[in-house]
């Protein structure tokens, strides 16, 4: 069994406050989110993000394949930190940290996701040549459209990396 880490870090210049309010609205996922994913969200939105809630996605990671994604909002500290869990969905494992800091101008945003593939050797196979490099381009998509709506703080860069355990 396998196990991958990614960490992500972008810093923006808007207040605590204000990055806080923009990520933890779970609505606010698909404009940070690639076109080409088809996600969609189906229930669970309508409310300010509260520990044990329920979010369900439809999400279409790979062309002419589509599928649920469910996660759990588990853990919200106002205004720092949350975490989601899958459910159900694409991934055998998917723990995902959100951490929010105040830095000088502005906050740095932390994201540290623990995931397992499914279909074991297919799995790990499948995740140098389609999961990383579909992770990196999620990511890099959210880079670019927070830098649209936020702007950027010069002399932060952003950081990537991935760990297998």
């Amino acid at each position: 069994m396998k196990l991958y880490q990614l960490h992500a870090i972008q810093s923006i210049p808007v207040s605590q406050q204000v990055a806080w309010d923009f990520l933890s609205n779970p609505a606010n996922l698909a404009n940070i989110t690639p076109d080409d994913m088809g996600f969609t969200i189906l229930s669970g939105a309508d409310r300010p993000m509260f520990a044990g809630q329920i979010i369900q996605y439809k999400v279409s990671p790979f062309p002419f394949y589509s599928t649920k994604w469910v996660s759990e909002i588990t853990h919200v500290k106002e205004g720092e930190y949350f975490v989601d869990e899958q459910r159900y969905g694409p991934y055998a494992l998917w723990h995902h940290k959100h951490f929010i800091k105040a830095i000088d101008g502005g906050v740095e945003m932390e994201d540290i996701i623990d995931y397992k593939l499914p279909l074991g050797i297919l799995g790990q196979l499948a995740h140098p040549l389609l999961v990383k490099n579909q992770l990196e381009q999620i990511f890099a998509f959210r880079e670019q459209k927070l830098i649209e709506l936020f702007g950027t703080i010069p002399g932060r860069e952003k950081i990537l990396k991935f760990k297998s355990f």
